[in-house]
């Protein structure tokens, strides 16, 4: 698990980072825990102060931290500046709401007077993705240090100058030694994080398997988790879509970050009256995108995260191919250097072909023309995967009705799957559980406590 910046547009191996001992992790637990012990005291307000300045110094040198996103995994620039934007106002947000999210609150008994007070859990573990390396680390980290408690984090091991950024600028708003904490640490090590008595609660955002693995060895350790995993959301058009539009968000959902997010949209289920025009569209469009170095603002399709995560895209075309899918790669050729991967659309896929049940991680999009509405959901919600999803429709009143009768843990009525700090975030089946961002995300690691004051004389 070498912890290495490669520049994916150039190839370039542009910095190595050795992985830590357990020496040193035995300190960063140490130091994690005493840090607990003092933060865990402060005051809400104590801790916004922290926190706002964090948000401000992402804001005042974002074409630093922008610069960094693209150089290391390859976001298109705009898109990264986008991201650090995006984490600030998480920074904000929790500093802003914190208190009020995790005030006392008092129950109606009979009994005296009962209150719930929530309070800190102590450290936590994240592990972490790349394809949002800030925002995934605010995500996490800022409700819960906000709530009291101290984080450590395992970022992917493609983004390591990101994760020393996000350290450093915990460290730059003034946050004690401790409060977070990135590890450079080995697969052996995650495990003994896992199962260390200090940390209480363990957090990740990744693969199906890699969030089977953690779930299983925090389940040993009798031990909170939250799982964020993968997804195949679907956007379903009906025949009262305007086209327009519906076919500019499904190119947006399936492109932003290069098609590389969990809540891209991944399957187009387009209501047959409008298929073959939308079809006709959504191609125009994406043989459109313009190749090249993500610096460059022209540049509307950047490379893959890594040659790595190209290479997997292309084999699962390939299969599906063999499967008896059609592959339709648009636009103009992609470079030859560089972790690229040409444009394609799925057609004809049936529901034994292996690409059916998998995550398309990038550039590719699967295409349906459904018949009805039934067909729609029945499609929709044919998958392991419960993480977002889309309705487009003139008809708001009947998308949401739709929208009810997807199985995910979000859906969005004409837009695709989206975050912001106020937006409960997270999924069901194979997508995961536990939610983050908004008030729910908070309260996730902070323990209920219940208080209750009873007469000495109250009847038993």
């Amino acid at each position: 698990m070498p912890y290495q910046s490669v520049n994916p547009y150039s190839g370039e191996v542009v910095a190595t980072f050795a992985e830590i001992t357990d020496a040193e992790l035995e300190d960063a637990l140490s130091r994690a825990r005493s840090a607990y012990e003092e933060w865990r005291r402060r005051s809400f307000d104590e801790r916004a102060a922290v926190t706002r300045h964090a948000a401000r110094i992402l804001r005042e040198r974002r074409d630093e931290f922008a610069r960094l996103l693209t150089l290391e995994m390859g976001k298109r620039i705009g898109e990264s500046v986008e991201e650090v934007l995006l984490s600030a106002d998480i920074f904000d947000y929790y500093a802003d709401n914190a208190e009020n999210f995790l005030k006392p609150v008092p129950i109606d008994t009979r009994r005296g007077e009962a209150v719930v007070v929530s309070s800190p859990l102590g450290v936590l573990f994240g592990v972490q993705p790349w394809n949002f390396p800030y925002y995934q680390l605010a995500r996490f980290a800022v409700p819960n240090v906000m709530a009291g408690n101290v984080t450590m984090v395992k970022h992917a091991s493609g983004v390591p100058r990101s994760a020393l950024a996000f350290e450093d600028l915990y460290r730059e708003a003034g946050a004690p030694d401790g409060v977070y904490t990135n590890l450079f640490v080995t697969k052996e090590q995650v495990g003994k994080v896992i199962d260390d008595p200090r940390v209480m609660g363990v957090a990740l955002t990744g693969s199906e398997q890699a969030g089977s693995v953690i779930a299983t060895r925090a389940g040993k350790a009798v031990k909170k988790t939250t799982l964020e995993l993968g997804g195949s959301d679907p956007l379903i058009a009906m025949p009262d879509a305007d086209l327009g539009p519906t076919v500019h968000w499904a190119v947006w959902g399936r492109l932003h970050n290069c098609g590389q997010s969990c809540v891209a949209t991944k399957r187009l289920l387009v209501h047959e009256q409008i298929a073959d025009k939308f079809l006709e569209e959504f191609t125009a469009a994406m043989s459109g995108l313009v190749a090249g170095d993500p610096m460059d603002e022209r540049t509307t399709l950047p490379p893959m995260s890594s040659q790595s995560a190209a290479d997997k895209l292309k084999a699962q075309v390939a299969e599906a191919v063999e499967h008896g899918a059609r592959a339709t790669e648009v636009g103009p050729q992609v470079p030859e250097t560089g972790a690229f991967v040409q444009p394609t659309i799925l057609t004809d896929v049936s529901r034994d072909n292996p690409v059916y049940g998998q995550e398309l991680f990038g550039p590719v999009a699967m295409f349906f023309s459904i018949r009805d509405e039934d067909e729609a959901i029945s499609i929709a919600n044919d998958t392991g995967f419960g993480l977002g999803g889309a309705v487009f429709t003139s008809d708001i009143e009947h998308g949401k009705k739709i929208a009810h009768r997807i199985e995910s843990g979000m859906v969005f009525i004409n837009h695709p799957t989206w975050t912001a700090p106020e937006l409960p975030f997270g999924g069901i089946k194979q997508s995961g559980y536990g939610r983050e961002l908004s008030w729910l995300g908070i309260h996730e690691f902070v323990n209920k406590k219940l208080i209750n004051v009873v007469p000495l004389d109250a009847a038993p």
